[in-house]
């Protein structure tokens, strides 16, 4: 089974590579629905000039839009950094039930590292959450892309 998921999460992986080649921020998303890939995005907010613009929410519309339902409900989410608030937020409103992340996001991740949106109880909907699948590939990408933009001295 993890097997699955690390191919899965491979997807997202290159999905934040098109981010990265196109100046983004290396974050990927994919979303699973009986085996086959309904969703899929990466960070578009430089692109876009739109703060709601990351890989997850233009993942989230995507399958929605495939299966005619904002219900995502038999889903699976693959990405490569933990969610951040909004997208954690997102996540529980579209009812998906099972998260996979990559790395953990120590400044904005919400499924456990800075806090953890995803369990908390008051929420009607509560995912299963797996970090971890291919993090330290995931992380690599992260560390390489801000490591490269310091040493060009852009901000």
């Amino acid at each position: 089974m993890q097997d699955e998921h690390e191919r899965r999460m491979r997807y997202a992986i290159r999905e934040a590579e098109l981010a990265r080649d196109a100046g983004e921020t290396p974050v990927g998303c994919v979303i699973m629905h009986e085996g086959r890939i309904i969703g899929k995005g990466h960070n578009l907010r430089e692109t876009l000039q739109d703060p709601t613009a990351h890989a997850e929410i233009i993942a989230i519309t995507a399958a929605a839009s495939a299966l005619g339902s904002w219900r995502l409900e038999n889903t699976r989410l693959y990405v490569t950094l933990e969610p951040c608030p909004m997208c954690a937020g997102a996540i529980i409103l579209a009812r998906i039930p099972e998260v996979y992340f990559g790395a953990l996001d120590p400044k904005a991740g919400c499924a456990g590292s800075l806090m953890n949106l995803l369990a908390d109880g008051r929420f009607n909907h509560r995912p299963a959450v797996f970090p971890g699948i291919l993090a330290d590939e995931c992380g690599g990408l992260l560390t390489t892309f801000f490591r490269d933009i310091r040493m060009q001295g852009r901000n």
